[in-house]
């Protein structure tokens, strides 16, 4: 359905007004990791893309797709699916403007793209296969080659056959600087998250088991996944503070994180800090989200506790008779440590997007009629027949997504950030960028979106990928006016 108010003429420029305030003074020096022992996070360290190009601001590297045999479970070889023959690939870290330049060379036995999750860049960089780009088959290669403009924690995954290659491995993490950030944030980690499921040999469990409950259900695997490790240990100073940067790259787990005793800080999420931090005592990432957090340790010296995924309930047999689950463990030194200086105070203008004259579009989030082959869509219609929705260059949108499956789904729009408005009626408690949110059981969600001169067939979808692939998703033609 379309309703449209009076044409909108000018898009205010909102990502580009933002700017963060900081009561103390602003030091941009990378974080001193001096300030913890020289193995705190060695189980954690993720190798990082090898830059080949000499010139400034611009970072070149090349990922290689293709299948390598790990060591996930002791004593187990599985073959996994790799971005040069890490899990998960090599942290690509640019600042916010660069130029970045990736050659994918795909050596698996299937084609495969990449999708740069939450950039904003020109359509045709987009990874989405028969719209933007052609499939990479095996033994060819692309080159991606756009402008980081947002600073956020971003990552890269395929977009064929997602929830398939996705979930035998394929995902890394982008990082983007800010160069005006303030210092005092904490000794950084970046923690992907993700699962598998494992046969008895170590070998991966068919990507299609379950049938179709097991698509409506969405498949999460049963060993659960940090840079790639199974429960890794952090060995941190007590006393210090770090930023855990936290990227959802399961294809269809809720990350519901709690650390006994601790409260967690979160300062930023899908594109950049939010308006004002919040705390909570737990963490909760749907597939694909991110958080930037901050924690203050509350553990003392010499003591041992783990980081617990703790069932979150997305409906049916999402919570029923399942055990917490240990993510990874922290084990604090004994040595004695400076506490770290108190966080500054983080602030960030968020101008709400003007929707006095925005076009509304009404998306229910549906599955097939009784008695029709199994399906899932939007407006009951599945991704291969539904028609694009229309957007022109300029204007902005106000999207209502209605929940009508007893699921919830993480809704992505993809190449644009927007702003959720409400859930249920109620505002959100702090303005943020999303390119994620989720939209629980029969709910409504609304949300705002501003185009810009950035047209071509952009994708919207489910990012529970099993989902995604059954026919929940769709595309925005955008377009001159």
């Amino acid at each position: 359905m379309l309703h449209k108010v009076p044409a909108f003429r000018v898009v205010t420029a909102v990502i580009g007004l933002l700017v963060v305030s900081c009561s103390a003074p602003i030091d941009s020096a990378p974080v001193d990791k001096t300030s913890q022992p020289s193995n705190w996070d060695a189980e954690f360290r993720l190798p990082e893309a090898l830059d080949v190009n000499p010139a400034p601001h611009v970072f070149e590297t090349t990922l290689t797709a293709k299948v390598v045999n790990l060591e996930l479970v002791p004593g187990k070889s599985t073959p996994v699916w790799t971005y040069n023959g890490l899990l998960p690939g090599p942290l690509i870290r640019v600042a916010r403007g660069d130029r970045l330049i990736v050659h994918l060379v795909n050596e698996l036995p299937e084609p495969t793209t990449i999708h740069w999750h939450g950039i904003r860049l020109p359509n045709s960089m987009d990874g989405v296969p028969g719209t933007t780009q052609p499939e990479v088959a095996p033994g060819a290669s692309f080159d991606y080659d756009f402008i980081v403009p947002d600073t956020g924690t971003f990552w890269y995954h395929p977009h064929v056959d997602s929830a398939a290659q996705v979930g035998f491995g394929l995902y890394g993490p982008l990082l983007v600087d800010d160069p005006d950030e303030p210092a005092g944030l904490g000794d950084e980690l970046v923690l992907m998250l993700s699962d598998m499921m494992l046969a008895d040999d170590g070998t991966q469990a068919d990507p299609t088991a379950g049938g179709d409950f097991g698509t409506l259900f969405g498949r999460e695997g049963d060993t659960l996944l940090v840079n790639g490790k199974v429960n890794p240990v952090l060995r941190p100073l007590a006393a210090r503070r770090e930023r855990w940067r936290l990227i959802n790259a399961a294809k269809s787990r809720y990350f519901q994180l709690l650390l006994e005793g601790q409260q967690f800080t979160r300062i930023g999420g899908d594109q950049g800090l939010i308006e004002t931090p919040q705390s909570s005592d737990r963490i909760l990432l749907t597939p694909a989200q991110r958080a930037d957090v901050v924690v203050d340790l509350a553990l003392p010296s010499a003591a041992s506790r783990t980081v617990r995924w703790v069932p979150y309930d997305r409906g049916f047999g999402s919570t029923e008779f399942r055990a917490e689950a240990t993510v990874f463990t922290i084990e604090t030194s004994a040595a004695p440590a400076q506490p770290s200086p108190a966080l500054p105070t983080l602030h960030r203008e968020i101008a709400p997007i003007n929707l006095s004259n925005a076009t509304m579009q009404f998306l229910d989030l549906t599955t097939s009629a009784k008695g029709e082959p199994f399906s899932l869509g939007i407006n009951g219609l599945s991704a291969d027949v539904a028609p694009p929705l229309m957007a022109s260059i300029g204007e902005i949108q106000m999207w209502t997504v209605h929940n009508t499956i007893d699921f919830d789904h993480p809704f992505h729009v993809h190449g644009f950030f927007f702003q959720v408005i409400s859930v249920n009626g109620l505002a959100p408690e702090v303005n943020e960028w999303r390119d994620t949110v989720n939209v629980p059981v029969d709910a409504t969600v609304r949300l705002a979106i501003a185009f810009d001169e950035r047209p071509g067939m952009w994708m919207f979808h489910c990012h529970i990928l099993d989902h995604a692939d059954a026919g929940m998703m769709g595309m925005v033609h955008l377009h001159e006016r």
